[in-house]
């Protein structure tokens, strides 16, 4: 597993104090964040492969410093953003998913062969010529995982990746997150899907509340919520 290391982190969007003073160190496989909104959980998942840059202190992945090694650290990082939209570029599902291997290096044989093997992973084999902008919600989650995952990270980061679905979907994509090979990151609201998982952190106000078990967590994110 990769580790994953907050040292110091503070991040602020202007006045706005978002992250206070985080310290963290993430190895385990299965790790969810968890949080009001406004807590700091998507800024803190963003900074792990370096979509946002932290205001003071450091964070490093494997000990890469993801401000100076960015390039490098997204190549060990994927990302999965909640709304599917926001990293689907291209017209057609196969073409989505073989943008992602654009600078891989690779003969066009051999793009075609990973796409195809994807594509089979994730149901989508039989959309490999569609326009993406017709797919359903869940397809285009999928989608989003398979350009993700066809290149081979070490860390998968998913930023609450059913909000936007409907519960068949939701545990469709649940499930095949459960079962990555890959270390997995889960922002989420939907506390169900944190069952079986290594370690559970809760953000409050940019501050690390709880850390430790799903059980132990949970317990402490719910009273939170119930104050």
């Amino acid at each position: 597993m990769a580790e994953i290391v907050f040292a110091g982190v503070h991040h602020s969007y202007g006045d706005r104090t978002v992250l206070d003073g985080i310290d963290l160190t993430l190895t385990e496989r299965r790790i969810g964040i968890v949080g009001a909104n406004g807590s700091g959980k998507s800024t803190l998942a963003r900074m792990i492969n370096g979509l946002v840059e932290p205001t003071r202190g450091r964070v490093t992945v494997d000990g890469l410093d993801t401000t100076r090694r960015g390039r490098e650290v997204r190549r060990r990082v994927g990302f999965v953003f909640t709304d599917p939209d926001n990293q689907i570029v291209m017209p057609t599902v196969a073409e989505d998913v073989a943008f992602s291997l654009r600078r891989s290096g690779l003969p066009r044989a051999e793009v075609h062969a990973e796409v195809d093997a994807v594509l089979r992973r994730f149901g989508l084999a039989g959309h490999a010529e569609h326009p993406t902008h017709l797919l359903s919600g869940g397809q285009k989650q999928l989608l989003a995982l398979a350009a993700v995952l066809i290149t081979r990270p070490a860390v998968v980061v998913a930023d609450e990746p059913t909000t936007l679905l409907d519960l068949r979907n939701a545990r469709m994509v649940s499930a095949l997150l459960a079962g990555l090979d890959e270390q997995v990151v889960l922002v989420t609201h939907q506390l169900p899907l944190l069952d079986g998982f290594d370690r559970v952190v809760v953000l409050d106000a940019g501050r690390v509340v709880a850390d430790g078990t799903p059980a132990d967590a949970v317990a402490v994110y719910t009273a939170l919520l119930d104050a």
